[in-house]
C-alpha cells in the first residue's frame, strides 16, 4: 500500500506558478506540472535547450501535481489553496494514492547540470561535470533554495562569470542558498559577506560553501559592514525598493550594485526608488525577468547620502524582516 497521495490541481499557464509555490507552502513533499491536454489533439509541444527550463513555466491548460505523505494532507493543501482570491481558475482534478518508487532516482533524474557560459556550470552532486567546464559550482537542488536554474539567478552568475574579476569584497545579500556568493569565490574573489534573514538559508549558505571548499563569511544582515566593490541582492522587487538605502550606502566607489529578482515591467520602480543614489539600468533579460545594475562613481556621495541613510536604513530593515517573514502582512 502506497504512502504517499497525490494532489492534481488543473489551472491556467498565468497561474502555474503562483500555483506550485503555494503547494510548497503547505509543505508539499515535490511538485511537477503537466500538459492538462496530453495525449489529445489539443496537446503543446514546448521546446528548450537540453539542460535549461522550458521557454514557459507551463501550459495553457496545466497539471499542477504535488506529493504529500497523507491524504487528509492533500485534501486540505486543495481547500487552501482553493479558498485563495487568486485561485477562481483552479479546480482540482484528483487526489489519490500513487505506487511506491525509487524516488531518490526519480528526482535526480529531473535535474541536469546547468550552463551559466560555456566555461562555467552548476553540477549536481551525482552527475559529471561537462568536459568543457573550467568552472564547477556542485549544488544539489532543495526545497527553498536557488540552485542555478531559474533566470534570475542565471543572469547574476552570468554577470559574475564574465566579468572574471576577483573583488576584494562581496556582499551577497539576501543569500538563500549561497549560489551567488560561491560564484564570486570561483571567479577569485575574496572576503565575502552572504546575509539573510532566514537562519535555513544561513545553514544552507554554509554548507554549500564547505562543499565548493570556499570561504564565506555567512550570517544574519547585520554582519555586513561598510562599503563593498560588490554588491548583489536577487530578492524581489518589493524588499528590493524598501533596501534601496541600505544596499546604496554598502557600494564603494567605483563599485557595482547588482539586482535580480525583478520582472521586466517593474524596471521603472526599481529605477525610481534607487534614483536618489544611483542610476539604474537594464543590463540583461530573460524571460520576464530582469537584471539591473549600477555603478558609484563618486567617493563624495557619501557624505550626501549620510542624513538620508540615517533616518532611512532602520525603518528599511525592519519592514523587510517583517515582509519576507511567513505569514506576516506587508505593511
Amino acid at each position: 500500500m502506497s504512502n504517499l497521495f497525490e494532489l492534481a490541481l488543473v489551472c491556467r499557464e498565468a497561474d502555474v506558478e503562483i500555483v506550485s509555490d503555494a503547494l510548497m507552502e503547505v509543505d508539499a513533499l515535490a511538485v511537477s506540472v503537466e500538459d492538462a491536454d496530453a495525449d489529445t489533439d489539443a496537446e503543446q509541444a514546448l521546446f528548450g535547450e537540453p539542460g535549461m527550463p522550458a521557454p514557459k513555466a507551463g501550459w495553457e491548460r496545466s497539471v499542477v501535481k504535488a506529493l504529500f505523505p497523507t491524504e487528509p494532507e492533500a485534501t486540505e493543501a486543495a481547500t487552501l489553496i482553493l479558498a485563495q482570491d487568486w485561485a477562481t481558475d483552479v479546480h482540482v482534478q484528483s487526489v489519490q494514492a500513487v505506487p511506491d518508487q525509487d524516488w531518490v532516482r526519480l528526482t535526480q533524474s529531473q535535474f541536469a547540470p546547468v550552463e551559466i557560459t560555456p566555461e562555467f556550470w552548476i553540477v549536481p552532486s551525482w552527475h559529471d561535470a561537462p568536459p568543457a567546464a573550467m568552472r564547477v559550482m556542485r549544488l544539489d537542488p532543495g526545497l527553498a533554495f536557488g540552485t542555478g536554474t531559474h533566470p534570475t539567478t542565471r543572469m547574476c552568475l552570468r554577470w559574475i562569470a564574465t566579468r572574471n574579476k576577483a573583488w576584494t569584497r562581496v556582499l551577497d545579500y539576501g543569500c538563500g542558498s549561497g549560489i551567488l556568493a560561491i560564484g564570486a569565490a570561483l571567479h577569485g574573489a575574496t572576503n565575502i559577506d552572504a546575509v539573510d534573514i532566514d537562519p535555513a538559508a544561513v545553514t544552507s549558505s554554509h554548507d554549500n560553501a564547505t562543499a565548493n571548499r570556499v570561504t564565506l563569511n555567512v550570517g544574519q544582515p547585520d554582519l555586513a559592514r561598510g562599503e563593498y566593490p560588490l554588491v548583489i541582492a536577487n530578492i524581489l522587487a518589493t524588499p528590493l525598493k524598501l533596501l534601496a538605502p541600505l544596499l546604496c550606502t554598502h557600494v564603494a566607489a567605483g563599485g557595482s550594485l547588482i539586482l535580480a529578482g525583478i520582472l521586466s515591467r517593474q524596471a521603472d520602480e526599481l529605477k525610481a526608488a534607487y534614483a536618489p543614489w544611483l542610476t539604474l539600468e537594464v543590463s540583461d533579460e530573460e524571460e520576464g525577468w530582469i537584471l539591473m545594475t549600477a555603478q558609484r562613481t563618486q567617493p563624495s556621495e557619501t557624505r550626501s547620502w549620510s542624513s538620508t541613510i540615517r533616518k532611512t536604513v532602520p525603518q528599511a530593515v525592519q519592514r523587510v524582516a517583517k515582509l519576507m517573514t511567513p505569514g506576516a502582512a506587508p505593511s
